[in-house]
């Protein structure tokens, strides 16, 4: 089968097309899957500059998300049959082959149906950030109907999903995004305030639209200085949310004075941990997530589609920073003409 291969850590060029044997069925509940296209995220440009998480295992095949058609099940398999669609988080780490492939194997528990109204390139683009965002707002921050939350890069993967799911629940949101597109993207996602955080303070312009109170959840998604800075932004006894390392130096003097829940989202644990009833939580996740979407209340932007020879380039355009909506490598041709930056 073709895929693309990470030969060792280091720049984009180090992603090769190459040909591997294909996987065959190991466990009785295990499905094959005929690869359709894969997402790519910025945590596989993480993997590939660094190292995987189980380096003994280089070469590797990167990509955490996925979607495809089933090929063949384990004789125990009974959620799914050959020809069923599916869309999944699984693999890319290191150990368990990612899905820059054309075939891959997973627990059928770490799967789910794919959405009917979505593309296959717009399922693989999802579940990683529909999980990552569900788990950060629903289960992390606790959102409420009534809730005010301040979402980092609402145009970003993660930001535009987030978006979507915090004004399903109630929430009135305001985002910070980097230019006009984004803010474009922001506003038909359900933003009902957007701060071009180049131009202005985003603490500022927070406290303002509240009235001085702060926001009762705040998901960042940029790193340690916006962290610390987000603080200050936070209503009493509120939650904020990171997806990154803070960092050593925060002084946590004033979130303590606000009565701050403080959470972290990595939700790569489970895969990393070997948990498996919370990868089973991560496919409820996103059988959830299928309502909204196949009745027009969840929408995943796609803005850039490479085929798989050209993971490198979906790389360098990542590392420039600033992608609008998600990235998409397509495994098989049926998808092309591809969009290409």
């Amino acid at each position: 089968m073709r895929a693309v291969e990470m030969t060792k850590p280091g720049p984009p060029d180090v992603l090769q097309l190459t040909e591997l044997v294909e996987p065959q069925i190991q466990s009785d509940t295990q499905i094959k899957v005929r690869i359709k296209a894969a997402g790519v995220n910025p945590i596989d440009t993480k993997i590939r500059k660094d190292a995987p998480f189980y380096p003994d295992d280089l070469p590797a095949v990167l990509g955490c998300d996925g979607a495809g058609v089933v090929a063949e099940v384990g004789s125990a398999v009974t959620r799914f049959k050959p020809g069923d669609a599916v869309w999944f988080c699984n693999g890319g780490l290191g150990r368990e082959q990612g899905t820059y492939a054309q075939f891959t194997l997973l627990e059928e528990a770490h799967c789910s149906p794919k959405p009917k109204s979505l593309s296959f390139a717009e399922a693989a683009a999802a579940p990683l950030v529909l999980i990552t965002a569900w788990e950060a707002l629903f289960e992390r921050g606790r959102i409420q109907p009534g809730h005010t939350v301040l979402i980092h890069a609402g145009g970003g993967g993660v930001g535009h999903v987030a978006i979507q799911l915090a004004k399903r629940g109630g929430a009135k949101i305001i985002t910070t995004v980097a230019d006009e597109d984004k803010a474009m993207l922001a506003q038909e996602m359900g933003a009902d305030e957007f701060i071009f955080y180049r131009d202005r303070d985003f603490v500022d312009a927070v406290n303002t639209w509240t009235n001085g109170k702060g926001v009762n959840i705040a998901l960042d998604t940029v790193g340690p200085e916006t962290f610390r800075r987000t603080i200050s932004a936070m209503a009493f006894g509120g939650s904020l949310v990171t997806l990154l390392n803070p960092g050593p130096d925060i002084d946590w003097t004033e979130a303590r004075n606000r009565n701050l829940n403080i959470g972290f989202e990595l939700m790569l644990t489970p895969q990393l941990r070997n948990l498996p009833a919370a990868r089973a939580h991560h496919s409820e996740i996103l059988r959830r997530c299928e309502g909204w979407i196949d009745t027009g209340k969840l929408k995943i932007h796609v803005s850039h589609k490479f085929p798989l020879e050209e993971a490198a380039q979906a790389h360098r355009l990542i590392e420039k920073g600033h992608v609008t909506g998600k990235v998409v490598l397509v495994v098989e041709d049926w998808e092309l003409p591809v969009e290409v930056a």
